[in-house]
């Protein structure tokens, strides 16, 4: 492109080098001043004959100038906007003849475009991905609606190419924006239909496989009529609402508890089934056991029959040699009972005779014990009839060392002991009175 340029620029200096009017002023211009120095006389003279030659000059290269202008203008508009395409990766370039309608199809490198002639249309050869936002979430700009009316959002990736054998076919019919001409109302119109069919349950969980692939085969089919083939669709997050996430989340909870609950039976079943095939494989154990010990029983018994042939005599003869201890036992036992009974009699009248004497020991004692309280119960009588103070005395000692106890004899009338210590006056009787 730079070589093109290069000698475009090349042949505009050769052309205005050419221009004879260009060459005519370079000459008149020293000559003039050559003249106006030698001689003031011929000035005016000179001045006009070099108006004319320049004005005849100019007539002569207007078209040449008109030439060199248009030629200059086209460098510019060349080398502002250069009749060269590139063609971008990852992408097919063909370019279209207007005049005769051929077509040329480049993958790589730089494409001529002359405008006015040709028209140039770049289409892609490689998988390219589709991500739809219109209906990712729930409480966007158009969600989904599931079977039950619930909005929802979906998160899909469309990737698609061109046919490749269609190219110049499509190259005329697909318009500028493929993804939100052609893909986008597609991938809306099959989308919209499906959800609307299926429950919020089965689009999140147990129909998701199934719903993809029914949204990849038609949306496959749709695309395939404009030429646009579709390599697949994904289904990402599915965006619910906060309630009622929540709610399914409760809900999936539940299920595992119930399958966790599922899977614990039949554990315990197969537990159950091991017991018994264990309990049965313990029952034909123990029954050989036991058929072999009644085998063992059999065996020792038919050893015991045999020894018993020589074991018989020898039992009868310790039979008669126990019966012969026992008889012998029995008259040791008779004798030794003789001797603890008659020890027995001696140490009960021994016995007796000791608590006789005990017991008048005691009846000596109690009657001694009887007599002293006797006499000191007497003694203390006396000396409490001789002096009675004594037993307010015994009372105040006995109360405590801190009470102040005054001793007084009691009145003999009887009255309160207080009065002989408060000095009280005696009223004189009636028979004072009368005396």
């Amino acid at each position: 492109m730079n070589d093109r340029l290069q000698s475009i620029r090349d042949a505009a200096a050769r052309l205005k080098a050419r221009l004879p009017g260009f060459s005519g002023r370079a000459d008149a211009g020293p000559a003039t001043d050559t003249e106006g120095a030698g001689a003031g006389v011929g000035r005016s003279t000179g001045a006009g004959g070099f108006g004319r030659r320049a004005g005849v000059g100019l007539v002569r290269a207007l078209p040449w100038l008109a030439g060199l202008t248009a030629a200059a203008g086209a460098v510019a508009l060349l080398v502002a906007h250069p009749p060269v395409h590139e063609v971008p990766r990852g992408a097919v370039t063909l370019r279209v003849n207007t005049l005769t309608g051929g077509i040329t199809e480049a993958r790589s490198g730089s494409v001529l475009k002359l405008p006015g002639l040709h028209d140039v249309r770049d289409l892609p050869v490689r998988d390219r991905s589709y991500h739809p936002t219109r209906f990712a979430r729930a409480d966007g700009e158009a969600p989904l609606q599931s079977l039950e009316g619930l909005s929802l959002g979906l998160d899909l990736t469309v990737r698609w190419t061109v046919d490749p054998t269609r190219l110049p076919q499509l190259a005329a019919t697909l318009p500028d924006d493929i993804e939100g001409d052609v893909i986008a109302p597609a991938l809306q119109g099959i989308v919209y239909r499906q959800i609307a069919t299926h429950t919020v349950r089965e689009i999140f969980s147990t129909q998701r496989g199934p719903i993809q692939a029914a949204l990849e085969g038609e949306l496959r089919r749709k695309l395939a009529a404009d030429g646009i083939v579709l390599r697949g669709l994904e289904i990402g997050n599915v965006d619910l609402p906060h309630e009622y996430r929540e709610g399914l989340e409760n809900l999936l909870a539940e299920g595992l508890a119930s399958e966790k609950m599922r899977y614990t039976l039949e554990l315990k079943e197969k537990q159950v089934k091991q017991t018994e095939l264990e309990a049965a494989a313990e029952k034909v154990r123990r029954e050989t056991a036991a058929e072999a010990a009644a085998r063992e029983q059999v065996i020792a018994a038919k050893g015991q029959e045999e020894a018993m042939k020589h074991v018989l005599p020898f039992k009868q003869r310790q039979v008669e040699q126990r019966q012969l201890e026992a008889e012998a036992e029995r008259v040791a036992r008779v004798r030794m009972a003789e001797g603890n009974a008659q020890a027995r009699g001696i140490e009960a009248d021994g016995e007796a005779k000791a608590r006789e004497k005990l017991a008048d020991a005691e009846a000596y004692r109690q009657t001694r014990i009887g007599k002293v309280a006797v006499d000191q119960m007497a003694a203390e009588g006396a000396l409490l009839s001789r002096h009675p103070l004594l037993i307010q005395k015994a009372m105040a000692d006995k109360l405590s060392d801190k009470v102040q106890v005054i001793i007084a004899p009691p009145p003999a009338d009887g009255g309160f002991i207080g009065k002989t210590l408060l000095g009280t006056k005696q009223e004189p009787t009636q028979e004072q009175g009368a005396q």
